[in-house]
This record gives structure tokens, C-alpha cells and sequence, in this order.
């Protein structure tokens, strides 16, 4: 079977159905039908799902951008919540989802927003094959190669995969800081569909991702905003700043870079993220002016 986009459900060639979510431009008496002037994909990150875009969606909407989410799979309320489905095949979900939106709305500039996960699947897609987009938003991308673990890490995630798979791990006793938005935090913790306990399995797969977007940095050339929280704890800023360090002086017109001082790895959601969304709003309107927020460019400045 070919892929299908429905209005609640992306639907892959092999029959898998991943929920989705749209935010778009509400009609008016004079536009019955609101048409938006730019549409984003947007790309959760590691056991989360589509639900993470519900405060930035309605605000991009509300400025005539409408936002595709979908729970990729593994995540959210698909079938297999909780088991990892692998770089080559989230890569093709993802390809799959920009044709279909492509074909839907022709003419209109298209950009990824990828979250932590959902940026590391974009940045190892765009090593394989340029994805047919105006743009890429890389927030807090998960760039913490296995290069930038320390040996014993490596060696203690490699061989519990590989022997028990199925042994679930929590973050409780982790003195990690996701966000200083602590009500969204606890919301997150009694959503049944966010995942808590962790198969070692996906976490080997994950940590196998952050090596490919981490290797991607070097050929990526993409037109692109790079979102960062200079207080991010689960990204580290060694992660980022050894990511930032391999792109290609090449292209570096073609990219903003913005490391905001007081967020954390979930910046899109803290609670001074309406500051986020108004510099993606200004770079997907004109990239080439100065973001609105005249956040620093590195952590050293």
C-alpha cells in the first residue's frame, strides 16, 4: 500500500498508524477555509509524543503557520509504545510525512521542527538524502554521541542491551533539571502516554542515533535555526558545542544558531518559551533578519 496522511493519523506504506495532530489557522467569515502561509512538521522527542507541540502549535496557528505532530513510532499511542523502532525506519516516517504534506499543500514552504529526538532524526535523514524541506528548527537536538560518553557508560548501556532488552529503567534519583516550567512537568508525569520506564533496548537505539545526527554534523548544509538552552542537562553543552564545532563553515550563512541563557533542555516549553517561539515565528518569515530575542550565538559570549 502506498502512505496516506488522514486527518488524525499518518498512515506508513506497511499499514503502521502513527496519531497525529494538526494546529492550523482558524477560518474567518471572509476565509472560510484559513490557508497557512507556512506549515512545520514537528518531530517529539524520546518518550514523549505529539502532545509536546499543544502550547506552541495553537501559537504558530494563531500567525498563519499551521503544525503537523505525530506520535512516531514506539512513542505516544502507537501500537508498540515503548519498543524501539530504529533509525532507518523513523527516517522514512519522517520522508514519508513530507511528501504527503507536500503533495497536500503545493507551493507552500515546509520546515521540520525536530525536539531533542525528532532533531537527531532529522540531522541522520538530511546525512542519507536532502529532505524536500524550505527548513530545519533543530531544538535542543539530541547530539550526545556515544563519542561523548565516558567508556564505562558505553560499555554498561552496549552490554545490558545486548543481553537483557527488555529490562525497563526510570529516572527516579536523577538530579536532572528538564525545564523550570514545573506544572507542565507534572502534567508530563501523569500522562499516561508519556513513557516511564525505559527498555534498555531503546535506549541503545537511541544512543545509536545520537551517533548518526552526531556524524551527520559534518555534511549538513541544510537551511536551518539551531535552538539551544544554555542551562540543558539532558544534552549536555559539551554534546552541543562538539555538534556546533563539526558543521561546516560552508554553510554557515545558511544557519542561525541561538543558545538561550536561563532554558533548559525542554525550551520550548519552559516558561519563558513564548521567547523561543517568537524567534522561529521571525526566522521562518525572513531568516535573514536578526532573531527578535538576540540570543547568544555560542556559550562563550
Amino acid at each position: 500500500m502506498t502512505a496516506a496522511l488522514e486527518d488524525a493519523a499518518l498512515i506508513a506504506s506497511d499499514g503502521y498508524v502513527m496519531p497525529l495532530r494538526r494546529w492550523n489557522p482558524a477560518p474567518s467569515a471572509d476565509i472560510p477555509r484559513a490557508t497557512p502561509r507556512a506549515i512545520i512538521i514537528a518531530l517529539h522527542g524520546f518518550n514523549d509524543y505529539s502532545n509536546a507541540f499543544a502550547q506552541i502549535g495553537p501559537w504558530l496557528a494563531a500567525r498563519d503557520i499551521a503544525v503537523y505532530a505525530f506520535d512516531q513510532r514506539g512513542f505516544g499511542a502507537t501500537e508498540d509504545a515503548g519498543m524501539w523502532a530504529g533509525t532507518e525506519t523513523m527516517i522514512a516516517d519522517l520522508r514519508a510525512m513530507i511528501a504527503l504534506v507536500r503533495e497536500a499543500n503545493p507551493g507552500k514552504p515546509i520546515y521540520v521542527l525536530g525536539e531533542s529526538m525528532g532533531g537527531a532524526v532529522a540531522l541522520a535523514a538530511w546525512a542519507e538524502a536532502p529532505l524536500d524541506v524550505d527548513g530545519i528548527i533543530l531544538a535542543g537536538p539530541a547530539v550526545w554521541g556515544q563519542a561523548g560518553m565516558p567508556a564505562y557508560m558505553k560499555f554498561s548501556l552496549w552490554m545490558t542491551a545486548h543481553t537483557i532488552p527488555w529490562l525497563r529503567l526510570g529516572a527516579e534519583g536523577l538530579d536532572i533539571v528538564a525545564s523550570d516550567n514545573m506544572e507542565m512537568l507534572h502534567a508530563l508525569g501523569r500522562d499516561p502516554l508519556v513513557i516511564k520506564k525505559t527498555r534498555v533496548d531503546a535506549m541503545w537505539g537511541i544512543s545509536e542515533l545520537m551517533d548518526a545526527a552526531l556524524d551527520a554534523a559534518h555534511s549538513y548544509d541544510a537551511p536551518s535555526l539551531i535552538l539551544s538552552g544554555a542551562l540543558d542537562e539532558i544534552v549536555p553543552s559539551h554534546a552541543t558545542q562538539m555538534f556546533l564545532a563539526r558543521l561546516s563553515p560552508k554553510s554557515a550563512d545558511r544557519r542561525k544558531i541561538a543558545i538561550y541563557d536561563g532554558h533548559y533542555h525542554m525550551l520550548l516549553r519552559d516558561l519563558e518559551a513564548e521567547t523561543v517561539w517568537r524567534d522561529i515565528e521571525s526566522w521562518i518569515t525572513d531568516p535573514t533578519l536578526p532573531l527578535p530575542s538576540g540570543a547568544k550565538t555560542d556559550f562563550l559570549n
